[in-house]
Parts: structure tokens; sequence; C-alpha cells
């Protein structure tokens, strides 16, 4: 899969330790900030991944701040993005399995690096269930398409 990862200064370091555990899985991973821990707001690089995934230019991205809400509150302003933020295994096998994320949020404040990678891997490898789980994702759709054709 190609994986578009973002992070702002506060999730770097988590960023850079997770971009070659996801190439040693077999992905794809391209950067798309902060390239230092020099302040940088994550609406910037949050926004460029959702926006490049919902595209479909990449498959699936990754984001990490402090905690991981900034990042998934700006990733779920953009119509197509099913971004969650997931502390456990449990929590990243289930959203892909149940919400068909497309984005995954980790706070690099909160989450240790170790089990970071484990949620990494395990939302990388889920599927999505479909069955009435694809009847839920439709109707989340369906809102997000009602709301976003009002705002215009």
């Amino acid at each position: 899969m190609k994986i578009a990862i973002a992070s702002d200064h506060a999730g770097y370091q988590m960023k850079e330790f997770l971009k070659p555990f996801i190439r040693d899985l077999g992905h794809e991973v391209h950067d798309f900030g902060a390239h230092s821990e020099d302040p940088v707001d994550y609406p910037d690089t949050g926004r460029e991944v959702a926006v490049r995934v919902a595209s479909g230019e990449f498959d699936r991205g990754i984001v990490v701040c402090a905690t991981g809400i900034g990042m998934s509150i700006v990733a779920n302003k953009i119509p197509g993005i099913r971004a969650a933020l997931c502390t456990d295994v449990v929590c990243a096998r289930l959203t892909r399995e149940h919400n068909d994320t497309n984005v995954l949020a980790i706070g690099a404040r909160v989450t240790g690096s170790e089990i970071a990678k484990e949620i990494v891997k395990t939302w990388l490898a889920a599927e999505f269930a479909g069955g009435r789980h694809a009847r839920r994702v439709q109707k989340i759709a369906d809102i997000e398409r009602e709301y976003c054709s009002r705002r215009q």
C-alpha cells in the first residue's frame, strides 16, 4: 500500500520511528512533514495527508501529534476521510473492520513507541468486514454529503 504520513513537531520523533517500520512491513511511505522538531501547526500537515488519501493518491494515511486528537479532528474535516485515534490494537483492528477507516491518528506523548508499532501493524493488516458495517459506513458518507452540500 501507499501510505501518506505526517506529524507536527510533537509527533516528529514518533513519525520518524514509524517510517522504517512501515517500510519493513512492505509498504511505500511518503512523508508530508514535519521535517524537524521546529514548531509547525498540525492542521497544515494533517490536512495534506487527508487530502491525498481522499483523492485516492494514497491508500491510507497516518498522522501523529501530541495526543492524536488534533490530527484526527483535522483529517475528519476532509470529505471522504474516516480518521480514528487509536490507543490500542483492539481499536486499531475494529476501526478498520467496522468503520473502514482510512486515516490513523496516534498521540506521540500518550502512546509508547512499541505499542504504536503494534497499532500501526494491526491497522495496516486489518480489512473492512463489510456486511452490516457497509450500511453504517454508507450512512456516514450520506451525512457527510448532506452537510457538505449545505455549506456551498
